[in-house]
């Protein structure tokens, strides 16, 4: 278990990609935070089965990833009650569909503080802790869309466009000190926030349900396959083994060849 003695905090980890996140690196040996919304009881018993998995801690912490001093809060209760952060995952995400000038304003803000401030925060309040350490994992999920466009999307593709360069940035600041920052930028993955985005794309572009999933989810990429949360867990737990350390400062695709053309 080579992240025995580490500690993770991983957002968005109730559910998908990051609850899978969260499994890998408990799975390895590391104590880890989840972070984000759901049912009282099916998070407690997500948060038992991780500290399950290897005796290591997990706990649970339900900041708000629009709350900087919320965010702040969380690294602060990691560092005193499980140490570190040695790794974090940016992985909360909200999305709405809409053409621009119908964009409603509060949405647009919702999805950039959710998917890419929330990063910066917490990238600020971990990295004191990571360059003590000489050591530090910074990983955010960001997506296809961080490559290419969609239409409707401008919120969310602005967002994610914006992870990738404080990713960049990052990982410069911190060369010399044994972090890496990398992205990992999935095609669609069959998780909640896709499928909750198939009603508004039904409406805005009046197609059934069948088609939105065939006709513009999988229609991008060549595969025609969803990308699993398992192979997304994987890649981003590669990035967190020794062998990974010259890997900073990149996007890495994992999207079924949809970025290729």
């Amino acid at each position: 278990m080579f992240l025995k003695g580490k500690t993770a905090i991983v957002t968005g980890s109730t559910s998908g990609i990051g609850l899978e996140i969260a499994r890998v690196f408990a799975g390895e040996g590391a104590n880890v935070m989840i972070n984000g919304f759901g049912e009282v009881g099916a998070i407690e018993e997500a948060r038992a089965a991780l500290a399950a998995t290897s005796g290591a801690t997990a706990l649970y912490d339900a900041a708000d990833m629009s709350d900087a001093a919320a965010i702040e809060a969380m690294v602060a209760r990691c560092h005193a009650e499980l140490g570190g952060p040695d790794i974090i995952v940016n992985n909360a995400g909200i999305q709405h569909v809409s053409p621009i000038e119908e964009f409603p304003t509060d949405k647009f803000e919702a999805i950039v503080k959710i998917n890419m401030t929330s990063a910066w925060y917490l990238m600020r309040a971990a990295v004191p802790h990571m360059k003590a350490a000489k050591w530090g994992r910074i990983i955010s999920t960001a997506s296809a869309h961080s490559q290419v466009a969609s239409p409707n999307k401008s919120a969310y593709v602005m967002a994610k466009h914006g992870i990738v360069g404080l990713t960049k940035t990052i990982a410069l600041e911190t060369a010399t000190y044994g972090i890496t920052v990398n992205a990992i930028s999935p095609g669609y993955v069959w998780t909640p926030l896709v499928e909750k985005q198939i009603p508004d794309t039904m409406a805005t572009r009046g197609l059934t349900r069948e088609q939105v999933i065939n006709d513009v989810l999988l229609h991008a990429q060549p595969t025609k396959e969803f990308v699993t949360s398992e192979q997304v867990a994987a890649l981003a737990l590669y990035l967190c083994r020794d062998e990974a350390r010259s890997i900073t400062g990149t996007n890495l695709s994992i999207d079924g060849g949809w970025t290729a053309a």
